[in-house]
């Protein structure tokens, strides 16, 4: 068919896809946004926000291969609990993951201006943004294939410079015992909760593999497995790195690096003195920016994709170019709205609020997957159960001043999908 996407994606290609949609601002930024309020609770929030994510991403992994096709939970939705349901997760998607893309773009020019020590005022810093932005829209509007091989490229570089940073911690300053320590001496768990909301938007990349459904084969085993590896390696780097910058700076000077111009873990590797790794660092965060935005970018255009299947967005953004097998103009409006968001970006605000949106989106994947019949279910329902709850609860630790916003957009939202749908049935 002309509009059906083509299967190519295999399970290390899809665990590099998920690596590489989690590996990114999330590392680089949000481990410091996380410890600024949870101190050296910031391992626990790590670990309770790991453990919501891999609740949801099984959630995800078995809705995956029940209804493989692209969307995510927008799809989910719409299959299992309804049409406002189902507009209500692709509407919070579009707003989460659009002001994530900015975010990542916004921080890898500050990474690239940091590094050459490039002065700049507004307007050229907003330009430069902006040209990354479309030049990696080209890139992943040629097709999965060419976005998926920079993609693997793009996670071994940031990989490589962690396992660096982490290792050469290690050989100068020993093991991590006194942040350990420190954790457990000063358990705080509101601001824990709190940070663990935070840090669960750093983990929601893996929903990615979910959202490329339709272009997995043999999705049925490769989702869960590609999701399941993904989710541990990450796990486990979060706790590495937030070890490892605990035991070479304390709690509070990590958190304050978030304020000023440098990238944390770039303060991180400055306090080492080891000259030559400060170039590895800063290297792998530009190649995670990069990467984090090439899956933002694919996810969101695949949702954007299956929005524009239902008529809740024009019908021809379903469109699919059949020589790239890319929905190309999904992707160019995709873009678009990433660039107008470009224009105020606001790390700190974006991340609290993506916080928010995604949490309330995996509310909604969790609620799905109860709704799965018996003979797809892959995992027992307590799995979902605990997912959902975990999501609703962690939601309203964010600030107030975020959450409100966030339900006023919700509900413009649902009025437009009732305003669309009536339209439609007429």
């Amino acid at each position: 068919m002309a509009n059906t996407l083509k299967r190519v994606i295999k399970v290390p290609g899809a665990i590099m896809m998920g690596l590489g949609s989690i590996i990114g601002t999330g590392i680089f930024v949000s481990i410091a946004i996380a410890t600024q309020i949870a101190g050296n609770g910031i391992l626990f929030a790590i670990i309770i926000a790991a453990l919501l994510a891999i609740l949801n991403g099984l959630s995800s992994a078995q809705l995956a291969a029940a209804h493989p096709v692209s969307g995510g939970t927008y799809e989910y939705g719409y299959r299992f609990l309804g049409s406002y349901f189902g507009f209500t997760a692709g509407w919070m998607f579009m707003t989460a993951k659009s002001a994530s893309a900015a975010t990542a773009v916004l921080g890898c020019i500050g990474y690239l201006f940091y590094a050459f020590n490039i002065e700049s005022n507004h307007t050229i810093f907003i330009l430069a943004s902006l040209s990354l932005l479309w030049i990696v829209t080209i890139l992943v509007s040629g097709g999965i294939r060419r976005s998926n091989l920079a993609n693997k490229l793009i996670v071994s570089i940031t990989l490589f410079g962690l396992a660096a940073l982490i290792l050469s911690a290690l050989f100068v300053n020993g093991l991590p015992i006194e942040p350990l320590q420190l954790a457990i001496n000063s358990i705080d768990s509101s601001s824990i909760l709190h940070g663990a909301a935070l840090m669960f938007v750093a983990y929601t990349g893996y929903g990615r593999i979910a959202t490329l459904s339709e272009e997995v084969l043999n999705p049925q085993k490769t989702i869960p497995k590609a999701i399941i590896f993904a989710m541990a390696i990450i796990v486990l780097l979060y706790l590495l790195v937030a070890l490892t910058a605990l035991n070479i700076m304390d709690a509070e000077s990590f958190g304050a690096t978030v304020e000023g111009e440098s990238a944390p873990l770039m303060v991180v590797s400055q306090v080492l003195s080891l000259p030559w790794l400060g170039t590895i660092v800063t290297l792998s965060a530009i190649t995670a920016m990069i990467g984090v935005l090439i899956n933002l970018i694919l996810g969101l255009s695949r949702v954007l994709l299956g929005m524009a299947r239902r008529r809740d967005v024009p019908w021809i953004l379903s469109r699919v170019n059949p020589q790239t097998q890319s929905p190309v103009i999904s992707v160019l409006v995709t873009s678009i709205i990433v660039s107008l968001l470009i224009l105020s970006g606001d790390i700190v605000f974006t991340w609290s609020f993506s916080a928010f949106t995604v949490l309330i989106y995996y509310s909604i994947t969790n609620l799905a997957a109860l709704k799965l019949p018996d003979e797809l279910r892959l995992y027992p329902k307590w799995i979902s159960v605990a997912g959902l709850a975990g999501c609703l609860f962690l939601a309203f630790w964010i600030d107030f001043s975020i959450w409100i916003p966030g339900l006023v957009l919700l509900a413009i939202g649902l009025i437009w999908h009732t305003i669309t749908g009536y339209s439609v049935s007429r």
